[in-house]
């Protein structure tokens, strides 16, 4: 079984660790627990990992927020993993940071990376991560604040909040999008 799992996020050191950042650094915890290491491939940084019997292909696409379309598509068909096995991991500012949630299907609610998802793919029937990072911010400045970092108070709840995504990701693998919102989805 095969598994295509899709950290959104943008490339460039000035956006390594912000909020909309927060599907790459999922993934890159994830690679480094594994001992995986990401190339450089066409549109994306990629790297796979084996878990219980089944393939986790992981991709950070390089085409910025604004076009990750483009590379989940081509990766989908590229390795011929079926749209029910696409994981996509992304931030979402109408969650409150601590807050995740498996959605087997939905809308992209706002997001850029989504709704060129969607666009591109022509349905939004795809499963998604929805990694809560909070809605602090003015009217007018919700671009500055995904695209900062998180707050001193915010960053040591981190890692259990990547881990915990970690452990979706492998239930979404091995169980399914209905089970795993059954276990996490809280």
């Amino acid at each position: 079984m095969k598994y295509l799992i899709v950290g959104l996020g943008n490339i460039g050191q000035e956006y390594a660790d912000t909020r909309h950042n927060i599907g790459f650094m999922v993934l890159d915890e994830l690679a480094k627990q594994e001992n995986a290491k990401f190339y450089s491939m066409r549109l994306g940084y990629y790297t796979e990992v084996s878990y219980k019997g089944r393939m986790l292909y992981l991709i950070k696409p390089t085409t910025y927020m604004n076009l990750s379309g483009k590379s989940l598509n081509y990766w989908m068909k590229e390795l011929k993993i079926p749209i029910d096995n696409v994981l996509v991991i992304v931030d979402d500012i109408a969650l409150p940071l601590g807050t995740l949630r498996l959605k087997p299907k939905g809308s992209a609610a706002g997001h850029n990376g989504l709704k060129n998802i969607e666009y591109t793919l022509g349905h939004s029937n795809y499963a998604r991560l929805r990694f809560g990072v909070g809605d602090n911010f003015p009217k007018g400045k919700q671009v500055d604040y995904v695209l900062s970092g998180f707050d001193d108070d915010e960053l040591p709840q981190l890692p259990a909040l990547i881990e915990r995504s970690i452990e979706m990701i492998k239930s979404f693998a091995t169980i399914g999008a209905e089970l795993t919102m059954t276990r996490f989805n809280k």
